[in-house]
């Protein structure tokens, strides 16, 4: 099976099993496993900040970033295509009473500076909402994968330090970013008053994210985890995988960008396909079915009857993602298939 729905699907190497077969383990809600210790220890190192929690995914980690820096009433400014706002059921909302206010995404995945300075409510009115918090998020999934890079950063966090509104950055693929744009995660954490990074994508662990800001913040996000169901006891064995994530899978991710690139070079030659190559910025592409002879649908099911899976984002759009586990040897694999199919 060729799986390109996403680089969730990553499974963990030989390697990484007998890694986490000799880790280390505690209790971690009593602060007792070494190898959660550790990662955290790294991770906060690495994104130059005081403290990171490890938590069992994204979704979590961004709810738990919002509810530490809002209260309940209180607004988050977020583009409308943002993982926060359409793929986590809600959860800021539902869980913590925050409003969510969406900003219309542009194409890169930034949202417009204008945009975000008119935008801030005027606190001394009692109709409105506190804005209380911006997130951003690197790279930005639903626009194509694209890193955002620092200036763009900087200068959204210069806009907040006037009105003391703090700036949350989902970094679920921060790792992709860093490797696109050539610059370390560090750098790129630099204006964020916090920052989640995923393990489970392209770094193939099998689970795990972390939340990294300073002491203070994860203290309080510490407890909210807890209240979330999220603390593991003996997680270890999962912080173990991160770990070798971290020293051995962060720099093999240029591999999984130049292999989204060529297959998107190889589709863009397929009349039945249209697709934009400057939007192949990571590991992430998107392209839309053009032909009239199959539906979407009907499409789905035949790369299946061939052991190919890929996402359908609906509208005749459609993304592939590459990951671990995915060699350049299928891209040929993939384009010959696609073929057989448009020419039935």
């Amino acid at each position: 099976m060729i799986d390109l729905r996403s680089d969730t699907v990553t499974l963990p190497s030989h390697e990484m099993k007998s890694f986490l077969v000799n880790a280390p383990l505690g209790d971690d809600v009593y602060g007792e496993d070494p190898s959660i210790n550790e990662l955290e220890i790294k991770i906060a190192k690495l994104f130059g900040k005081e403290k990171a929690l490890f938590v069992p995914s994204g979704t979590m980690a961004n709810l738990i970033s919002v509810l530490t820096h809002c209260q309940r009433s209180d607004e988050v400014l977020l583009g409308h295509k943002s993982h926060i706002f359409k793929y986590e059921a809600g959860g800021i909302s539902a869980f913590g009473g925050i409003h969510s206010h969406q900003l219309k995404n542009n194409e890169d995945g930034t949202i417009n500076l204008e945009d975000i300075q008119n935008n801030i409510r005027d606190n001394n009115d009692a109709h409105y909402p506190r804005t209380a918090l911006v997130c951003l998020e690197n790279t930005h999934n639903l626009c194509y994968g694209a890193p955002i890079n620092n200036d763009y950063v900087k200068n959204v966090k210069s806009i907040l330090n006037k009105t003391k509104i703090k700036l949350h950055i989902d970094g679920a693929r921060i790792f992709n970013a860093s490797i696109a744009l050539n610059e370390n995660v560090k750098n790129l954490a630099k204006y964020a008053d916090s920052i989640t990074c995923c393990l489970s994508k392209g770094l193939s662990s099998p689970v795990g994210s972390l939340i990294i800001s300073d002491n203070a913040f994860i203290y309080k996000a510490r407890k909210l985890r807890k209240a979330l169901g999220g603390g593991m006891r003996q997680a270890g064995i999962l912080a173990a995988c991160g770990l070798f994530s971290i020293n051995n899978m962060i720099n093999r991710l240029k591999e999984d960008h130049e292999n989204a690139k060529e297959l998107a070079i190889q589709l863009n030659n397929l009349e039945e396909i249209k697709i934009n190559l400057n939007n192949v910025h990571t590991n992430l592409i998107f392209f839309d079915l053009k032909s009239k002879d199959i539906t979407c649908e009907n499409f789905i099911k035949e790369l299946l009857n061939y052991d190919i899976k890929i996402d359908y984002k609906g509208n005749h759009r459609f993304r592939m993602v590459t990951h671990y586990g995915f060699e350049k040897k299928h891209i040929n694999i993939v384009i010959q298939t696609l073929k057989k199919i448009f020419n039935k």
